[in-house]
């Protein structure tokens, strides 16, 4: 996903994203212009005061009284500009970043699971949460300082030209060597805050992975060995950090060298032009007040190219994400499935240098149930993958009722399947929320039939809340078993025309799997029916057993043509229960 973008490239891309706020950027255009025109008026007033100070005995306190409530309500005004110019940009750049986060989550959401598979979870959560708060920041910053930055050089140059275009000239000329040296040093800050934003990304995949798997990390004592990886890419952050940070820093301080010259500079020459008369000692003061408020901005702005530079490295990682091609989805809908299923020719490899289905055809009649056996890793959940469209075909069709299911809409195509996977997966909410997660329309009734048919019903009932109970992260507290029937409980409220298990019930006790087979020849009945199942008690009423290997179809029938064969099925059945019956 990684692409080389210019920065030109990104600061059109980020302008575009900002300028859907027009209003809003009006707005802080205008407060910054009020702003900064009061601000620049307060010197000219000092002047005006400053002059009316001749000498001993004549003061003018009339005027002086006069200018200073001038003074005091130029600041005041200027106050609440500057806080209405926050305020707006600050609804800007979250709005516009709010609006990334979302065009990022819809995009990730439609990527194919084989791009999403080479990326850990934790480093694209760290593009859309990190990342994009980078891009916040730097945005603040830059319509915060960089508006009235520019406007407050503008003004204070007009300012500086009415009061001395000799010394305003000599002020123009040395601005120059302060912009370059600015410039040396941003250009070599991207390369350092990209690499700061990779490494961050490291660091959250790796926290989230080892937190989601503590468990596992405490079963094999691994805790000192893990904290050790965590150090060492922490380790490297803060390196990187540090070079970034250290060297972007040398901006401000060499910029301000600079300009503490030129003040000096202009003060000098200003003194030798009072002395001889060409300029007041009132003027003089305002003109260094202008020459302040001239070089001021530069500062800024120099400080806001640093945090610049950092939020550039971001965007471009957001951006890659973005430009990652989707799923080109077709309009085309697929009506209600009747469960005619045809594999033809079908070939798939999730890594190009290592194929793993091949040649696999096979036609399914509505309301078959399909039972897929095999060793591990020789594609029976793949097959179940590609039914879903999670991954496409490389080679080959796969139909549903004559049609082939790339050129209908994966939406409409999944309305027609039921999946229990064996990883369950609940979402933070109520137990009634996560059984309606697939019918959010559903109605008591049917959710508490839906948990009744599942056999969750029990346990639901003996739960501080009943349906009502709140669920943590992923099931929260409840047993693996016990989140397993809440997803069953949430396909059978759909009860869609084709069903496709994939070791259902792996997570659930002997006696438990004995009701919910029951439930689940009921839900099958005149259903098309994929189970997955290592299980082989649980598929011996299947129409058709399917028996894979290396990535093929080797076996097919029911369950006694297979016995009989004395194939690979007979081998694999006898493995789990010579024990218990003679062959």
């Amino acid at each position: 996903m990684k692409r080389n973008s210019s920065q030109k490239g990104l600061i059109a891309r980020i302008l575009r994203l900002v300028l859907r706020q027009k209003g809003l950027i009006a707005a802080s255009l205008l407060f910054s212009l009020g702003y900064v025109v009061l601000t620049l008026a307060v010197p000219v007033l000092t002047g005006n005061a400053i002059d009316r100070m001749i000498g001993a005995g004549q003061v003018d306190f009339a005027q002086i009284g006069k200018v200073l409530l001038q003074i005091l309500l130029c600041v005041g005004a200027a106050a609440l500009l500057q806080w209405g110019m926050n305020a707006v940009n600050n609804r800007i750049s979250f709005a516009a970043v709010r609006d990334l986060r979302r065009a990022v989550f819809d995009h990730v959401t439609r990527l194919e699971l084989r791009v999403l598979d080479a990326h850990p979870t934790g480093e694209l959560l760290s593009r859309i949460v990190t990342d994009a708060e980078q891009l916040s920041d730097g945005l603040n910053m830059t319509l915060s300082q960089l508006f009235p930055g520019v406007v407050t050089l503008i003004a204070s140059l007009v300012f500086m030209l009415t009061i001395s275009p000799a010394i305003t000239a000599v002020v123009f000329v040395l601005t120059p060597l302060s912009l370059l040296l600015a410039r040396f040093v941003a250009s070599r800050t991207f390369k350092m805050f990209s690499r700061q934003s990779e490494v961050r990304g490291q660091l959250t995949a790796y926290t989230n992975e080892m937190l989601s798997g503590l468990y596992t990390v405490k079963a094999f004592d691994r805790e000192q060995q893990t904290a050790a990886r965590f150090d060492e890419i922490n380790r490297e952050l803060e390196g990187v950090s540090l070079r970034a940070t250290f060297f972007s820093s040398l901006t401000n301080p060499t910029t301000r060298f600079m300009y503490a010259v030129i003040y000096a500079v202009v003060a000098v020459i200003g003194c030798f032009s009072a002395v001889a008369g060409g300029i007041t000692v009132g003027g003089l003061s305002a003109f260094l007040s202008y020459t302040n408020q001239y070089t001021k901005p530069f500062n800024e702005i120099t400080a806001v190219i640093t945090e610049l530079q950092n939020a550039f490295a971001s965007a471009a990682r957001i951006f890659d994400l973005l430009d990652t091609p989707a799923i080109q989805e077709p309009t085309a809908q697929l009506p209600e499935a009747r469960g005619a299923v045809e594999f033809e020719n079908v070939a798939f490899s999730y890594h190009p240098e290592k194929p793993l289905l091949r040649d696999i055809d096979l036609k399914i009649q509505p309301g078959q149930r399909i039972a897929i056996v095999g060793p591990t890793g020789c594609g029976k959940t793949t097959l179940i993958n590609l039914l879903m469209r999670f991954y496409d075909v490389d080679n080959g069709v796969i139909r549903v009722d004559g049609t082939d299911i790339r050129t209908v809409s994966r939406e409409s195509l999944r309305r027609s399947f039921g999946m229990v996977l064996q990883d369950t997966w609940l979402r933070s909410g109520t137990i009634r929320e996560n059984i309606a997660y697939g019918k959010p329309d559903a109605t008591e009734q049917e959710i508490v039939a839906a948990a009744k048919a599942a056999h969750a019903h029990s346990f639901i009932r003996r739960l501080p809340d009943g349906y009502d109970t709140v669920l943590g992260e992923d099931g929260g507290s409840l047993s693996q078993g016990q989140k397993q029937l809440l997803c069953i409980a949430r396909v059978m409220l759909c009860l869609p025309p084709i069903l496709l298990l994939d070791e259902a019930t792996s997570s659930i006790d002997a006696m438990t799997e004995l009701r919910i087979q029951k439930a689940f020849d009921e839900m099958m009945r005149s259903r098309t029916s994929f189970v997955v199942a290592h299980r082989l008690s649980t598929i011996r009423n299947a129409d058709v057993i399917l028996v894979m290997q290396d990535g093929r179809i080797v076996e097919q029938g029911n369950h006694d043509t297979l016995l009989a064969q004395n194939g690979l099925y007979r081998e694999l059945y006898q493995s789990q229960f010579a024990t218990q019956e003679e062959l």
